[in-house]
């Protein structure tokens, strides 16, 4: 594989904890598209592929540790607290805090604004440790690495990540009528587009959020929402209001 850079295989070996076999995958693990980089062929060579590989790695070996700590956790518990392992926002921060941002061969312009490229790169990590290494190495690399060094397993179980979850049972229970509306989506380069919505409770717009899919946006526009209805000035307005209501 050739490339813009010659570099040695960055810190890997010190983040993965074993020495790489095959020092042209983990390279390629963080290789943006947007670098451009091609073989002797004239093809472009990026860490899609590694990614589409990782993704499914990632999940089973989230959901076999999972499986062999919580021996006496149902299903539901499982699956929520693998969902919050696996999610987008989890790997980006993941990848940061492991300093993968630093050691990617990505286009500056993609730097600036995307963090998803960083979760991107993780997965095609794992899925390079799994062709280096196999299963094992992949298992050992999320219990020994991600799990002692950078996730708080027991902190993870009892956060409440789903907020527009929570949003809707709050609304439920106080008998508000909630809407989640898509304000914008505008395009910022030719791979990703950004999407705003917005959160109305009966009719007021409460929170709002941005986010690389809709989901991501109504996620952070529900988060947002929450520590407004939530709060002191919103509760006692409302009450006010209630109050003029039924005189």
């Amino acid at each position: 594989m050739t490339s813009r850079r010659k570099e040695p295989c960055f810190l890997l070996e010190e983040l993965l904890g074993f020495i790489p076999s095959n020092e042209e995958l983990y390279q390629l693990a963080l290789l943006h598209k947007s670098s451009m980089v091609k073989d002797e062929k004239g093809n472009i060579l990026c860490n899609e592929r590694l990614e589409f590989l990782g993704d499914a790695i990632w999940e089973a070996v989230v959901s076999d540790v999972l499986y062999e700590k919580f021996t006496l956790a149902g299903e539901g518990f499982l699956t929520k607290t693998r969902s919050k392992i696996v999610k987008r926002e989890t790997l980006n921060k993941l990848a940061v805090e492991m300093g993968l941002d630093k050691q990617m061969n990505v286009s500056v312009h993609f730097k600036t604004h995307n963090l998803n490229i960083y979760g991107n790169a993780l997965e095609a990590l794992m899925g390079a440790i799994y062709l280096d290494k196999g299963y094992s190495a992949c298992k050992k690399f999320f219990e020994n690495v991600v799990l002692k060094k950078y996730l708080d397993l027991t902190k993870l179980t009892k956060e409440e990540s789903n907020y527009k979850s929570k949003l809707v049972e709050w609304a439920q229970k106080e008998r508000k009528k909630l809407e989640f509306r898509l304000k914008s989506c505008r395009k910022v380069d030719c791979c990703n587009n950004i999407f705003c919505s917005q959160v109305l409770v009966s009719g007021e717009v409460v929170g709002e959020g941005e986010g690389y899919s809709k989901r991501e946006s109504e996620q952070k526009a529900a988060e947002e929402a929450l520590v407004f209805v939530e709060s002191e000035s919103y509760q006692i307005a409302h009450a006010d209001l209630e109050e003029e209501v039924n005189k």
